[in-house]
């Protein structure tokens, strides 16, 4: 176990594949930028790899003072043991207070293996995270600006709230998307501190004989326009007319829990605290109810149209435009007023 180090630096755990800077990894940068100003610490982001030192400038940009550098060429695909150990050894020996992984496979794999080894917490797919005073109710002491660690529980039904005392540093993975990426600042300079960690082998232990990528066919996160369907829209064939509104829209095809789990559409597709959060220039939200885990996946798109046959559903609570009817009516007369529109244009320009 790390010692408590309340002056410690507030890291974020620099996920790059290929040279490539992980888009969480820089939302990341942005809240623990607002997490470290709250309590007055440095913000560093940990970079491990090969050749990855042009990185550090976009870290700085996105609010690091200092980018923990770590290159060696057996860095250069993410293994398991290597960037544990690497991870594992800088947080002995610099003691920051807060360390935050992003929620991808490899956050998720690596985060696990760096809290067993420095006998930390660990917090998994947190949607929020803030500082606060916190009284343990056991001792009843009093603890202040602790790391206030935000996610859903028991399959999303509730919101938790976990902190953590004594086991430092405090950590977390948080989901993709839930943190807003924010502008960097060009102007802004930091402090390259190049380590080098032993590895001992250990990138002998796995050898990544060949490796095959898919991509990803569903980008809700660089959308637009999102048409997302609940299960009031009833069944798979229906989820037509959400493709189809979609496609007229240049948008992609969302889909509340309930849906998915209906078995109407792939989890890919799923947007909310157990899916993707989405923040587009239009949502239109179709046959969802609008459970607190939904909203809070989109609530904060620039506009919200909402279209439910019950008057009172919770959706509405944050629609900017609300239509109440059956989609199965209402849907086809958008995609045709649509159309017409598109036609109309076509022919203006024409």
């Amino acid at each position: 176990m790390i010692e408590v180090n309340r002056q410690g630096e507030v890291w974020v755990f620099a996920e790059q594949e290929d040279g490539v800077l992980h888009d969480v990894a820089l939302e990341l940068c942005g809240k623990a930028r607002q997490l470290a100003d709250r309590l007055e610490v440095p913000m560093a982001a940990v970079l491990p790899g090969w050749e990855v030192e042009h990185l550090c400038e976009k870290l700085f940009a996105h609010g690091a003072d200092k980018v923990y550098l770590v290159e060696d060429s057996r860095l250069r695909q993410y293994l398991t043991l290597p960037y544990a150990t690497v991870v594992a050894q800088l947080i002995e020996k610099y003691r920051p207070q807060i360390v935050l992984y992003g929620a991808t496979y490899l956050g998720r794999d690596l985060a696990p293996r760096v809290a067993s080894a420095v006998r930390a917490g660990l917090t998994a797919d947190c949607t929020d995270l803030a500082i606060g005073d916190v009284i343990e109710p056991r001792t009843k002491k009093l603890h202040s600006n602790l790391l206030l660690q935000v996610r859903p529980a028991f399959g999303g039904n509730i919101i938790a709230t976990i902190v953590n005392y004594d086991w430092w540093p405090q950590m977390a993975t948080v989901r993709e998307g839930v943190m807003p990426l924010l502008p960097p600042d060009p102007t802004r300079t930091g402090q390259i501190i190049r380590e080098k960690v032993p590895l001992n082998g250990l990138d002998q232990i796995v050898r990544i004989l060949a490796e095959h990528r898919e991509e990803r066919k569903v980008n809700l996160k660089g959308a637009r326009v999102v048409v997302a369907g609940g299960a009031g829209v009833g069944s798979k064939e229906n989820f037509r007319l959400i493709y189809e509104l979609a496609g007229v829209l240049g948008g992609a095809v969302g889909a509340s829990r309930a849906a998915v789990d209906s078995g109407f559409i792939g989890k890919e597709h799923q947007i909310g605290q157990t899916g993707t959060t989405v923040r587009p220039a239009l949502y239109i939200a179709a046959g969802i109810s609008g459970a607190v885990q939904h909203r809070a996946g989109m609530e904060e798109s620039a506009k919200i149209i909402a279209i439910n046959i019950d008057p009172a559903a919770p959706i509405f609570s944050v629609a900017d435009y609300r239509i109440v009817g059956d989609l199965r009516k209402v849907i086809p007369i958008m995609i045709r007023v649509l159309r017409q529109r598109q036609e109309v244009l076509v022919e203006n320009t024409g």
